[in-house]
């Protein structure tokens, strides 16, 4: 039976507020190591904090003791011998406000789902319906996910039900240790209440707005603030996604990589980590739900590389309803994903647009997996952009060489709606069609 939680009773003991930045913060690429930024950065003004590409050490973290003269610091290193480019680390963040519970989260009547017990509701609500999920099984039932679907997110809960068969240990970029488990982020009192209350649900934004010009935003806030507590007001959302991978790719491997806190902030320098993580473990899908406030050479450059050496990106187009671009997903390298209605229109408010849009997916009232054994709702390009991502999985079961083009070439194999949604809302029937027809008699 589908577990089910009144958030409000979640007490949360402990929960500070989110470090305060301690001087400014750099991201740096420079030829010559570690001695080269060690020697400039003795120069400027700055201490080396950390390498940011693995093994590459090109990349580096460096930081400032006064915020208010980074801008020096970083004219200063641009000048220096050996600086090939530096960016100001962003500040991620993300926003909440409320929305209604969809039926499909009642549909609490178990199912038997590839090794597990899953509510009804999740396999067969209106977002895997209008993607035409059962119509790809029973046509392809032998393409359930392949390959390392990397999830760069806010951690996803291990010890769901659901999930616990298909998730690799990842890494958490925010406490710099292996697993990536965002319970950690809270604090019980009591379990989850699980029965004679309201299901799980969660609040979303439409506009996507961003508190500041130089912040990232994760396309959709996920979770009720628990208790009213604005630390927790994004706990949840990396679960939600995976889940939404899950359902559509149920035994791809997931990777997950938590860039972002329960509060939704992080740090671009934790996303290039990330990135240059999945590539280190052979992630074959890269799903990144959020997207920055501004172009990143960066990130570009990361996801260049993952391109180059077969990584399949795809990214959230975003919430505040403009004909605009928004990076990642506008990157040249990246299959950016609108959000519709269940009536097949765009969301209002997702953003739009053919030179930032891809393809749309559902992303309004989507059921999925949420933390400590439930299940939750969630509106936002967000939702949209794993269900892309579950697709891709599915289209390396068919052939293992899938890369970012061909998977971008089979997934344009869509149903058209309006041209601001790119090459139409998804449609795994037809994408899947596509790219076996290149191999199959």
């Amino acid at each position: 039976m589908l577990r089910r939680v009144l958030l409000a009773l979640l007490l949360v003991l402990g929960m500070g507020s989110a470090p305060a930045v301690a001087g400014g913060r750099l991201i740096v690429r420079v030829s010559g190591g570690l001695p080269v930024i060690q020697l400039d950065c003795l120069l400027a003004g700055c201490a080396v904090n950390e390498t940011l590409d693995g093994t590459q050490g090109a990349l580096f973290l460096v930081t400032t003791p006064d915020l208010l003269n980074l801008n020096v610091v970083l004219s200063t290193l641009l000048n220096l011998t050996g600086i090939i480019d530096a960016e100001i680390d962003d500040v991620a963040h993300i926003s909440d406000s409320s929305i209604a519970v969809p039926p499909a989260l009642t549909d609490d009547a178990p199912l038997s789902y590839f090794g597990t017990t899953v509510p009804h509701g999740y396999v067969y609500q209106p977002a895997t319906s209008l993607v035409r999920l059962a119509d790809t099984r029973a046509a392809f039932p032998n393409a359930t996910g392949s390959g390392v679907v990397a999830v760069i997110d806010t951690g996803v809960d291990p010890h769901h039900p659901a999930l616990r068969g298909v998730l690799l240990s990842g890494y958490d970029f925010t406490r710099n240790r292996v697993g990536a488990d965002e319970t950690l982020d809270v604090t019980l009192s009591q379990p989850p209440v699980t029965d004679g209350v309201p299901p799980a649900w969660v609040r979303g934004n439409g506009s996507g707005n961003v508190s500041q010009s130089t912040a990232a935003v994760v396309d959709q806030s996920t979770a009720a603030v628990v208790d009213g507590n604005p630390q927790l007001s994004d706990f949840g959302h990396g679960t939600m996604v995976a889940g939404l991978v899950h359902v559509v790719a149920p035994t791809a491997r997931i990777l997950p990589l938590k860039a972002f806190k329960a509060d939704g902030t992080g740090y671009k320098s934790d996303i290039l980590r990330a990135i240059y993580f999945a590539l280190a473990q052979h992630a074959k899908v890269l799903n990144m739900s959020f997207n920055l406030a501004s172009y990143s050479p960066e990130v570009a450059t990361a996801l260049h590389l993952g391109t180059l050496t077969g990584m399949i990106s795809v990214a959230a187009a975003g919430n505040s309803g403009e004909r605009t671009l928004v990076y990642p997903a506008a990157l040249p390298d990246v299959i950016g994903v609108a959000s519709t209605s269940n009536q097949d229109q765009l969301s209002m408010f997702s953003n739009y647009g053919s030179q930032l849009v891809w393809v749309a997916a559902p992303g309004e009232g989507v059921v999925t997996t949420y933390p400590f054994g439930t299940y939750a709702a969630g509106w936002g390009t967000s939702f949209s952009t794993p269900l892309t991502s579950g697709l891709t999985s599915l289209l390396l079961s068919v052939n293992g060489l899938c890369d970012q083009y061909s998977s971008a070439q089979s997934t344009a194999h869509a149903q058209p709606i309006t041209p601001d949604a790119g090459n139409g809302r998804l449609d795994t029937y037809r994408a899947m069609q596509a790219w076996s027809g290149q191999y199959l008699p």
